[in-house]
């Protein structure tokens, strides 16, 4: 496939979904930054590989994905750099209202198993249905249902959620918390 001005739109459009997966993938934003542009890279280089007509944005996440998991196989011969993930540690997050603060709320999600976390940023925060979900991941549609849902319940069990009282007034953390009580979906499609 050729490069054409739609597909470098589309590209530049995905980038801030690409990097919101990878901060979620690595808890880290400059790892993520990182991942992001090799991605873009990747795709570029690879677009004859890219079958006209189907999802980009899909395409980039699977690129994105893979090139994470490659690079926690390599790093998992390193030594991992303590004093980078101690410094990242020491930030003050403001009180909110409720015992939830986000500082709580990315540590609960670092905690899912990576399938799982993975999942739920898929379908829950960056919108992709459940088939488009399981294209990126590799697995059946079941398989990336059941992941959002075990998710979805680790995270209410880890956090403590009782209620909407528990996050204070913000109308898109009620919304989001109170779909993954109820076990509900923000996908695009399904």
């Amino acid at each position: 496939m050729k490069l054409t001005p739609q597909i470098t739109d589309e590209m530049l459009q995905s980038v801030r979904s690409l990097r919101a997966f990878a901060v979620s993938l690595c808890g880290r934003t400059d790892l993520a930054d990182d991942l992001v542009q090799e991605t873009i890279v990747k795709a570029w280089s690879n677009l004859d590989k890219f079958e006209e007509g189907t999802n980009l944005q899909a395409w980039l996440f699977t690129i994105l994905r893979n090139h994470y998991y490659s690079e926690i196989r390599k790093r998992r011969r390193e030594i991992e750099d303590v004093e980078g993930r101690y410094s990242a540690t020491l930030a003050t997050h403001p009180a909110q209202y409720g015992h939830l603060d986000m500082a709580d709320f990315k540590a609960a999600m670092q905690k899912l198993p990576d399938d799982q976390r993975e999942a739920l940023i898929l379908v829950g925060a960056s919108g992709f249905s459940y088939e488009d979900a399981a294209k990126i991941c590799g697995v059946a549609i079941g398989t990336i249902k059941s992941r959002v849902n075990r998710a979805r319940t680790h995270l209410a069990k880890r956090l403590n959620i009782e209620s909407t009282a528990d996050i204070g007034p913000d109308p898109t953390a009620e919304a989001t918390f109170s779909a993954l009580r109820q076990g509900g979906t923000s996908g695009k499609s399904e």
